[in-house]
C-alpha cells in the first residue's frame, strides 16, 4: 500500500505528513474523489459498492461461490445447509410417488428450509454492498419472498374460496411468529450473554406505531362484520366486507410506501446513524469483515437459484392431487385442510396455517435476527423483526387482496374473532416490552411462552 508524502515548511521547520489514499473518505475530503479506495481486507472498492461488502472479485467463481454459501453467516445457518439433500429428494418423490401425500408434504416442507436460508444469506451479502438503511430494507423484503410466493400460489390455486381462510391464517401466523417467537428468541438469546440489551427509541417507536396501524387495518373488516352481521343478510354483508377489505388494502399499501419513504429519504440520516453505531457494538464485527464475500453477480445468482427452488416446492405443494370425500373435492396445498395429513398426524388446519407454515416462511429472517441479537446488534435485530412484521401487515396482505381483486377472487381481510383477538393482544404485549428501550432474557422467555400458548390452543382448534 503506497504512501504519499507531502512536505511543507512551518516556521522554518520541515514536516512530513503521511497521507494514505486508500482509507480517505471522499465525504471528508472532496479532493479525494478520484483516489482509489480500499477496504479493511485490502480489496479495491468498486464504484457503488460499500466497503464492508466488497469481495475483491468479479463475476462468478464457482468453487469460491459454493464455499462461501456453505459456510454461510452463522453456525446455526451453516448447520441448516445439511438439509440441502432434501431438495432433490422432494423433487424426486413428487414425480415418482405423487400419491404419497404425507411424504410429498413433509419433504417439500423441509426442503424449503435450506432454500429460504440461502435467500436470507444472499440477501444479507447483497445488503452489505449497499448503504445501511437501504440494505436492511432490501434484506427484509428478500426474506419475505418465500411468503409472497406462497400467497400467490395459494391465490392462483383457489377454486371456490376454499383457500382464502388458509391465506388469512398464514398472514396472521407470519405476524405472530415474528412478534412473539422471533422477537422473543432475540431477547432471550441476547439476554443470555448480557444482563440487558439496549435499542434506540427511533426503531422501536416507529415500529410500534406502524404495528398498531397495521393491526387496526387488518381487524376493521372483522369488527364491521360483527357489528352489522345481524342487521343485513349474509350476501350483502360479504359484499360490504369485501369492499372494505379492498379499500383497506389500498390504504395499508400507501402506509407502507410512506414508511419506506420515511426511512429512505426524509429521516434516512437518523436511521443510518443508529445502525452505524449498532455495528460498532457487534461482537463479531471483525470476524464478519474478514470473511470472504460473494460478488454482486454471485448474490443475484444465489437469489435466483433459491427463489426458483422455493417457488418449485410451493407449486409442488399446491399441485398435490385432489382428495375426494363423497361429493366434496379438496385441493391440497401446503397449508390447506388436507384430510389425509390431518387424519394421519392429528394436526388441525389452523395449526398448520397459523404455526407450521410461518415457521418455514420466515425461517431466514428469524435466523438473521437471532444471530444479530446474539452479537449485541439489537437495532439491526429489531429492524429485521419489526420490518418483516410490517411488510406482512402492510404490504403482503395488501398485495394478496389487490391481486385477488385483479383475478376476480373475493379475497377479504375478514378474520375470525379469535384471530383478531390474538393479533391485537400480541401487538400490545410486544409494544409493552419495547417501551423502555431495553430487553432481557425474561421478556424474551415471556414472548415465547405466549406464542406457545397460542400454538397449543390452535393445535386443538376444531377444523
Amino acid at each position: 500500500m503506497s504512501v504519499l508524502q507531502q512536505r511543507h515548511s512551518v516556521s522554518g521547520v520541515q514536516e512530513i505528513h503521511a497521507v494514505d489514499p486508500v482509507v480517505n473518505d471522499e465525504k471528508d475530503n472532496p479532493h479525494n474523489l478520484h483516489l482509489p479506495r480500499y477496504n479493511h481486507n485490502g480489496h479495491l472498492v468498486q464504484r457503488g459498492i460499500h466497503p464492508d461488502g466488497e469481495s475483491g472479485r468479479r463475476w462468478v467463481h464457482p468453487w469460491m461461490f459454493l464455499k462461501i454459501c456453505i459456510k454461510s453467516s452463522s453456525m446455526i445457518s451453516k448447520f441448516v445447509n445439511v438439509l440441502w439433500p432434501f431438495v432433490p429428494a422432494a423433487i424426486a418423490v413428487h414425480f415418482a410417488k405423487p400419491d404419497a401425500y404425507l411424504w410429498v408434504f413433509a419433504l417439500n416442507y423441509i426442503a424449503m428450509v435450506p432454500t429460504a436460508n440461502l435467500i436470507g444469506f444472499a440477501g444479507q451479502e447483497l445488503a452489505r454492498k449497499l448503504p445501511k438503511v437501504m440494505g436492511v430494507l432490501l434484506e427484509t423484503f428478500l426474506g419475505s419472498i418465500v411468503e409472497i410466493v406462497l400467497f400467490m400460489v395459494l391465490l392462483a390455486k383457489n377454486d371456490n374460496g376454499n383457500l382464502i381462510p388458509v391465506i388469512k391464517d398464514a398472514i396472521l401466523g407470519s405476524i405472530l411468529a415474528n412478534l412473539l417467537l422471533c422477537l422473543g428468541m432475540c431477547f432471550f438469546v441476547g439476554g443470555m450473554r448480557r444482563d440487558k440489551q439496549e435499542f434506540d427509541s427511533v426503531v422501536s417507536e416507529v415500529g410500534s406505531g406502524l404495528l398498531l396501524t397495521g393491526g387496526f387495518g387488518l381487524i376493521i373488516p372483522c369488527a364491521f362484520s360483527l357489528a352489522v352481521g345481524n342487521d343485513i343478510d349474509s350476501v350483502a354483508l360479504d359484499m360490504l366486507v369485501l369492499k372494505i377489505s379492498r379499500a383497506t388494502a389500498v390504504i395499508l399499501l400507501v402506509a407502507f410506501i410512506i414508511y419506506v419513504w420515511f426511512q429512505m429519504r426524509t429521516h434516512h440520516s437518523i436511521f443510518h446513524t443508529v445502525l452505524e453505531s449498532d455495528e460498532e457494538k457487534d461482537a463479531d464485527r471483525e470476524e464478519d469483515l474478514a470473511k470472504h464475500k460473494l460478488t454482486f453477480t454471485e448474490c443475484i445468482l444465489a437469489l435466483l437459484l433459491a427463489i426458483a427452488c422455493v417457488s418449485m416446492h410451493a407449486i409442488f405443494l399446491g399441485e398435490l392431487p385432489r382428495v375426494f370425500t363423497g361429493q366434496n373435492c379438496i385441493e391440497t396445498a401446503i397449508v390447506q385442510e388436507i384430510e389425509v395429513i390431518v387424519e394421519q398426524t392429528a394436526i388441525s388446519d389452523m395449526f398448520m396455517g397459523l404455526i407450521l407454515v410461518p415457521l418455514v416462511e420466515k425461517f431466514a429472517e428469524h435466523l438473521t435476527a437471532i444471530d444479530e441479537a446474539w452479537d449485541n446488534s439489537m437495532n439491526f435485530a429489531l429492524a429485521h423483526v419489526l420490518g418483516s412484521s410490517l411488510q406482512t401487515a402492510l404490504l403482503n396482505s395488501s398485495l394478496v387482496v389487490i391481486v385477488g381483486w385483479g383475478l376476480g377472487i373475493d379475497m377479504n381481510l375478514n378474520f375470525s374473532t379469535f384471530q383478531a383477538v390474538l393479533l391485537i393482544l400480541a401487538i400490545l404485549v410486544v409494544n409493552n416490552f419495547l417501551r423502555d428501550g431495553e430487553s432481557n432474557y425474561l421478556e424474551g422467555a415471556l414472548c415465547v411462552l405466549v406464542y406457545l400458548i397460542i400454538a397449543v390452543t390452535t393445535f386443538f382448534y376444531p377444523n
